[in-house]
């Protein structure tokens, strides 16, 4: 029986590692066994940060249509709550860029919020 060489598949490995940790500081980037420590931190954080990054970007969106409809002499929440009432049914994410972008259209919409908070 013939032997079995492994240093093809650990070599693989050691070299996907090391690429993935390249850029990281010190021996991290160049000792297998401090970066793959580093690399599996690294990938903790990037998972736990795409779910964090929603939430920091739809807070990001709320403050700018605060901002901008707090200019109009009205609240976030009551600009919320006329928009529904009148059937506009706009995401934040729109809403935010059309603040910025739009400020013309972003009006028009606070002028039917406003409406429609009058007419109930």
């Amino acid at each position: 029986m013939s032997r079995v060489k492994r240093g093809v598949t650990s070599h693989a490995r050691h070299k996907k590692v090391l690429a993935r940790a390249s850029g990281y500081r010190g021996r991290s980037n160049s000792n297998f066994r401090v970066a793959i420590e580093r690399v599996e931190k690294g990938l903790q954080y990037a998972y736990r940060d795409r779910r964090t990054r929603k939430r920091d970007f739809r807070a990001l969106w709320i403050q700018r249509i605060n901002a901008a409809v707090r200019a109009h002499d009205m609240t976030y929440s009551k600009f919320v709550h006329g928009l529904s009432e009148a059937g506009i049914a706009i995401d934040r994410k729109v809403l935010a860029d059309l603040a910025v972008r739009e400020p013309e259209a972003f009006e028009a919409l606070v002028e039917q919020a406003r409406g429609s908070l009058a007419k109930n």
